[in-house]
């Protein structure tokens, strides 16, 4: 999931700034952690506390306002009685992250995902977003080639990969649904070389950045099992000792990486 949260901060001073190419400062000033991060650690503290995905979600809505939240999430997370919203959005995909890390069969990868989209995103594309999210991850971290990832995505999703960024990148503009941006995430992913790569590739077809490079710095977590050094220290410089204390127990106790004391943190 810190490869998801890495892309959120990457990508969130290009989300209304798009830059269509690769080569730009990877961590700008301006970079935060946007409502992509917080609600992926909502997610990830549900599955460490087996809590409702719901109310977690809630939860860090409320620890962390203003954070960039979408109209209608921000009017179902006010009201505690409030019905999912029918969205096909990207935030079920942008927040998926844990669930793909944190279960061992695929079975309950997909089954997870679907009960972390359905507070808010019970459409059925809002549903399939997160599903497509969480198995690639899924299935980038028990070794799959990028080619079977492909190939899973599109037999069980209906996602167009075919499309190269080269010609995403010609026309692409913001998109936050589910079917206009995942199939664009994930397609980054599999034309990248490192995790670095596939974060500066997502970013660079324009659209919702942040979420994006949320989305495809996941799975790129996953298949290439590293994030750079460098990265991994800017991201812990930015986020503060909550957020920090979950990331470093949900990968410690899911990944088997202590990313806290590699930082020179602690869980105290």
């Amino acid at each position: 999931m810190l490869g998801a949260i890495a892309g959120d901060i990457i990508g969130s001073v290009y989300e209304w700034h798009n830059i269509k190419r690769t080569d730009f400062p990877l961590f700008d000033l301006g970079c935060t952690f946007t409502d992509d991060t917080v609600l992926t650690v909502a997610i990830a503290d549900a599955i460490l506390n087996k809590s409702s995905y719901g109310e977690k979600l809630r939860e860090y809505f409320e620890l962390y306002p203003g954070r960039g939240y979408g109209s209608h999430f921000r009017k179902w997370a006010a009201h505690h009685s409030s019905k999912a919203y029918y969205s096909m959005g990207n935030g079920s995909a942008m927040r998926v992250s844990p669930v793909g890390f944190g279960f061992n069969t695929l079975d309950e990868v997909l089954r997870e995902a679907k009960r972390s989209a359905e507070p808010t995103h019970n459409h059925p594309e809002g549903i399939k977003g997160a599903q497509a999210t969480a198995s690639a991850i899924f299935l980038a971290r028990r070794g799959a080639s990028k080619d079977e990832i492909k190939r899973y995505i599109e037999d069980h999703f209906a996602y167009d990969l075919d499309e190269s960024l080269d010609q995403i990148r010609t026309y692409y503009r913001f998109d936050e649904t589910c079917p206009g941006s995942v199939p664009q995430a994930i397609r980054a992913f599999l034309e990248s070389n490192d995790y670095e790569d596939a974060i500066r590739k997502a970013i660079s077809i324009g659209g919702d950045s942040d979420t994006i490079a949320c989305i495809t710095g996941g799975i790129a977590q996953a298949f290439y099992k590293a994030i750079p050094h460098p990265i991994k220290k800017k991201v812990f410089e930015i986020l503060d000792e909550r957020l920090k204390r979950t990331v470093g127990e949900f990968s410690k106790l899911h990944l088997g990486e202590n990313v806290l004391a590699d930082q020179g943190e602690s869980l105290i």
